[in-house]
């Protein structure tokens, strides 16, 4: 099926199901909260595997993908339930170990890490050595607010002082906000935009950019573009990403963007209007992920 303008509202997946063999599905807000995961998003995958299609999760969350799967099953999200797991984390520490391009060869190997002890995999077994202090550091890998409760203005003093060293920084979770059950919290994205503001210079690592998308497509080695789907609650990163790589999109309405775009109950007009804000529509939308 081709790439509408017009964003087209279902009721479940099986409307499309057909349309799609490969699915790069979102986590946080489309398959759990952070805490549990949605029961029908659940039932969803496996119809999805059952009908012989692809399923990547597909994460901005700034952890290998190992560590995302290990949570996946503390959760009792079923391995059979999905084929692949790529994140944001992964792509970065792959990036690191690669240094495939000229910002990350250029970029050194002591790593002040901004981010709780939660994400230090990506810094683990890919040339990397831990810097104590931003004096002693080559760039900082912002990973996210230490504590859930921090604002951007927490870390305000140590990005002046790294911005005053001509530090980059890699920012390995580009959502701005994600929920934890019922509360919505700050990101990584947050911390560099900050950053970007100050004149601060900002790689990122995940959904919408291309190094994470490039992964998947190496795991969906065998499908085209056209027949893959991306799904997810955030229009700046889910719905953006798919766009920018020539896949269509499924807009979850009742995550990030509930109070915009009306949630259980969404307006067309607003999700357009935000869509375009962004810079892309998606091509279908839904309040949750169900069958």
């Amino acid at each position: 099926m081709a790439i509408v303008t017009e964003p087209m509202m279902i009721s479940g997946l099986h409307q499309i199901a057909d349309d799609y063999d490969g699915y790069l599905v979102d986590l946080w807000g489309c398959v759990h909260d952070g805490i549990e995961p949605y029961p029908a998003a659940v039932k969803t995958l496996l119809k999805l595997i059952e009908m012989g299609k692809t399923v990547c999760l597909l994460s901005n969350g700034p952890r290998r993908g190992v560590d995302l799967v290990a949570r996946l099953d503390q959760m009792g999200v079923p391995r059979t339930a999905y084929h692949h797991v790529m994140s944001s984390g992964e792509a970065a520490w792959q990036a690191f170990a690669d240094r495939a391009d000229a910002f990350h060869a250029e970029l050194g190997t002591r790593c002040y890490h901004l981010g709780p002890p939660r994400d230090v995999s990506v810094m683990h077994n890919n040339g990397l050595t831990q810097a104590s202090t931003i004096a002693t550091a080559d760039f900082i890998l912002c990973t996210g607010p230490i504590d859930y409760s921090h604002i951007v203005e927490a870390y305000e003093q140590l990005l002046v002082e790294a911005h005053e060293r001509g530090l980059p920084m890699v920012c390995a979770n580009p959502d701005l906000v994600v929920h934890i059950g019922p509360d919505l919290v700050m990101c990584a994205g947050l911390i560099a935009r900050r950053y970007e503001e100050m004149g601060g210079t900002v790689v990122y690592h995940g959904k919408p950019y291309a190094s994470v998308y490039k992964r998947c497509f190496e795991l969906l080695t065998t499908l085209s573009t056209n027949r893959i789907i991306g799904v997810g609650d955030g229009l700046r990163t889910d719905v953006l990403g798919a766009a920018r790589h020539g896949l269509a999109s499924l807009f979850l309405t009742a995550g990030i963007h509930t109070e915009e775009v009306g949630g259980m109950a969404p307006e067309m007009d607003r999700i357009v209007q935000l869509a375009d804000e962004v810079g892309a529509r998606p091509t279908f939308f839904m309040p949750q992920l169900a069958w």
